[in-house]
C-alpha cells in the first residue's frame, strides 16, 4: 500500500489522480491533500472521501471554510503549507501545483527522500541544478505525458545508445495560422485546445507553444540530454506522446489515446503498471497519424526556451516568470496573444544573463520577482 500526498488536489492533475486512486484503493492510500484554496468546496469533498491525515491550504480564508466543514481534520495553513506537507512520511508526492509555486514543495520532497511524481515542470525548469542535484537516481518520476513517454521508451536501451529525443507537440488550436492571424486570437480561442483538457495556464502555454519550450528544458534536465539532441515535431493527433531515437537508427515511440490518467498512474506506481487506467489504441479501426516540422518563425517560443536552457542559471526562471505574467495579462485583455512571447523575449534578453556565480533558491526567487516586474512594466508600455 503506497501512501500518497497530492499537491494541487483540486486542479486537473490532482482530480485525475484521485480518479486513478479511486480505482485502485487496494494499492494506494492518500495521507495528504494540498490546494491553493480557489475551490474549497471540492477540497472538502475530496477530504471527506479520502480521509487524509493532513489537508494543507495556502489561502487563510479558504482554510477557515475547510476547517468549518471538516471538524477534527488536521489543517495546515499558509504559503508554505504545501512544502511542509511534501516533507511528511509517505511513499510518493504527486506535485500537480501550477507554476513557480511548485519549487518549494519539489525541493522539500527530494530532501525528504520521497519519490516525486512530477507534474509541475516549472519547478524543475526554474530550479535546474538545484533540483537535479537534490534528487537521488530515479527519485523523480515524470508525469507530463511526453516525459513519461521518454521514461518508458528509454527502458529499451542503454543511455550511451541514445541518439536524440523527439518531443511531440499537438500544435495547439492555432496550428497552421500565420503570425498575422495570431495577433487577433482571443482568450476563448486559446483555451479551446483540440486534444487535451488542462488548466488555464497550461492550455494558454500550449497555444503559444511555451509549454513545449518548458518541456524541452525539462527533458534536457531529467534525462541529461544536450539541447541540440532534442527535436520538437508537430503531431496533431496526440497519440504518439514522444519518441527516443537510438544510434542504430531505431526509434521507440510510446503511443496511447490522449488521457493524462495513464502518465499519472505510472507516476504513482512506477516502475509497475496498473490495470484499468486508460483506453488503449483501437487497432481494428483505420487511423492516420501525421508528423510535421514546427514553424519556428510563427511559433518562436520553443527556440526561445532552448536559448534560455542553454544559457542556464536564472535564465529559465526569467523565461517562466515573464510568461506567467503575460498569460494573466492576455486572459485579462491587457495583452494580445502574440505579445506573450514578444514580452517574454524582451525580458529574457534584458535579464536572462544576470546569473550569479552560484544559483540558489534565493537567486531563483529573486530572478522570478525581477522578471515579473519587468514583464508587467513592458505590458504597460505596450
Amino acid at each position: 500500500m503506497r501512501r500518497i500526498v497530492i499537491l494541487g488536489s483540486t486542479g486537473s492533475i490532482g482530480t485525475q489522480a484521485i480518479e486513478v486512486i479511486g480505482r485502485h484503493r487496494d494499492r494506494f492510500t492518500v495521507v495528504g491533500l494540498a490546494a491553493g484554496g480557489a475551490n474549497p468546496e471540492l477540497l472538502i469533498e475530496q477530504a471527506r472521501a479520502l480521509r487524509p491525515v493532513v489537508v494543507a491550504v495556502s489561502d487563510a480564508e479558504a482554510a477557515d471554510r475547510v476547517a468549518e466543514a471538516l471538524p477534527g481534520q488536521e489543517i495546515w495553513v499558509g504559503p508554505d503549507a504545501a512544502s511542509e506537507l511534501a516533507a511528511i512520511d509517505c511513499d510518493v508526492v504527486l506535485n500537480g501545483i501550477t507554476g513557480a509555486a511548485g519549487l518549494g514543495p519539489t525541493l522539500a520532497t527530494l530532501h525528504a527522500g520521497t519519490t516525486l511524481a512530477l507534474a509541475n515542470k516549472e519547478s524543475l525548469v526554474i530550479g535546474g541544478r538545484l533540483v537535479t542535484d537534490a534528487a537521488a537516481p530515479g527519485q523523480i518520476v515524470p508525469v507530463d505525458s511526453e516525459h513519461s513517454a521518454f521514461a518508458q521508451a528509454l527502458r529499451s536501451g542503454r543511455a550511451e545508445e541514445v541518439q536524440r529525443l523527439i518531443l511531440t507537440a499537438s500544435g495547439g488550436p492555432f496550428r497552421g495560422f500565420t503570425a498575422e492571424q495570431l495577433r487577433t486570437v482571443t482568450p476563448q480561442q486559446a483555451l479551446a485546445h483540440p486534444t487535451w483538457n488542462m488548466g488555464r495556464v497550461v492550455t494558454i502555454n500550449s497555444a503559444t507553444l511555451v509549454n513545449k519550450g518548458l518541456e524541452l528544458i525539462e527533458a534536457a534536465l531529467l534525462f541529461g540530454i544536450d539541447f541540440a539532441d532534442i527535436e520538437v515535431v508537430v503531431h496533431p493527433q496526440s497519440v504518439v506522446h514522444s519518441m527516443v531515437e537510438f544510434r542504430d537508427g531505431s526509434t521507440i515511440a510510446q503511443c496511447s489515446p490522449p488521457d493524462m490518467k495513464l502518465p499519472i498512474a505510472l507516476g504513482l506506481s512506477w516502475p509497475e503498471r496498473l490495470g484499468d487506467v486508460a483506453t488503449a489504441c483501437d487497432w481494428r479501426s483505420a487511423a492516420t497519424w501525421t508528423f510535421e516540422p514546427l514553424d519556428a518563425e510563427v511559433f518562436p517560443a520553443v527556440e526561445l526556451a532552448r536559448r534560455a536552457g542553454i544559457i542556464g542559471g536564472i535564465a529559465p526562471a526569467v523565461f517562466n516568470a515573464a510568461n506567467e505574467v503575460c498569460v494573466d495579462a492576455f486572459c485579462a485583455g491587457d495583452l494580445e496573444f502574440s505579445g506573450i512571447v514578444e514580452v517574454v523575449a524582451d525580458v529574457l534578453a534584458a535579464h536572462g544573463n544576470e546569473s550569479p556565480a552560484t544559483v540558489s533558491v534565493a537567486s531563483v526567487l529573486s530572478a522570478d520577482a525581477t522578471a515579473r516586474q519587468a514583464a508587467s512594466e513592458r505590458i504597460k508600455e505596450r
